[in-house]
């Protein structure tokens, strides 16, 4: 049976994927209560393990480098306590796999190759164009999904990544084409890339090393 994971790890985590995050953002990335979000916030801030910084007149919540480290402590408690370890690195290494495609379709998306190979920004006036782009997304996504199902099977907390997938590429379908690469926003790729850095630190794995 798949684990639940502690709200607090749910919650330092959430916040070291978004950087530094309002109290919205940091719910949205597991689907927490609000409330319970709030109230874990609160305790972490007493014991130091994050901070609040005023931007734009915003609160926005940011983990110390206690927080952050005692954080990857409870993830590799977690997964080893779980004995999901092994699931986790294998779909990780899947998630590789599918990485450079991902990589490549979002700089198509954003920069057109001429037939004399001069480049230039796409300004997504020719429809064709972004139509097999988002057909190629649509084939990633059913490789992905098969990823995220396995993750889901190891622990509940994967269980929200499809739905946030899903709620892009749908906006993108509408023709909201922020929604695949636009950051500071969670669109296709910024929750690409919090998967992948979930993966990362749920692992223990660093990113120079990862590139090594």
């Amino acid at each position: 049976m798949s684990r639940e994971s502690d709200p607090e790890l749910m919650v330092a985590l959430a916040l070291r994927l978004k950087g530094f995050g309002e109290l919205g953002d940091v719910s949205s990335v597991h689907d927490l209560d609000v409330s319970l979000v709030e109230t874990v916030l609160t305790k972490m801030l007493n014991d130091g393990k994050c901070l609040v910084r005023d931007v734009d007149g915003v609160q926005k919540y940011i983990l110390t480098p206690t927080g952050r480290e005692l954080g990857e402590e409870l993830l590799r408690l977690e997964i080893d306590d779980s004995g999901t370890r092994s699931s986790i690195q294998m779909s990780y290494e899947k998630f590789l796999l599918l990485n450079p495609a991902m990589l490549q379709l979002c700089t198509d998306w954003q920069v057109i190759v001429d037939a004399d190979g001069e480049q230039r920004l796409n300004d997504h006036k020719d429809a064709s164009y972004d139509e097999m782009i988002l057909e190629r997304l649509v084939k990633l996504e059913s490789d992905l999904f098969l990823v995220l199902r396995d993750l889901e099977t190891a622990l509940m907390r994967y269980g929200g990544y499809a739905a946030r997938f899903s709620y892009a590429r749908e906006k993108l379908m509408l023709g909201e084409l922020d929604w695949l690469t636009k950051p500071i926003m969670p669109s296709y790729h910024t929750v690409w890339f919090e998967l992948h850095e979930d993966l990362l630190a749920s692992l223990g794995i660093d990113r120079a090393s990862e590139s090594a």
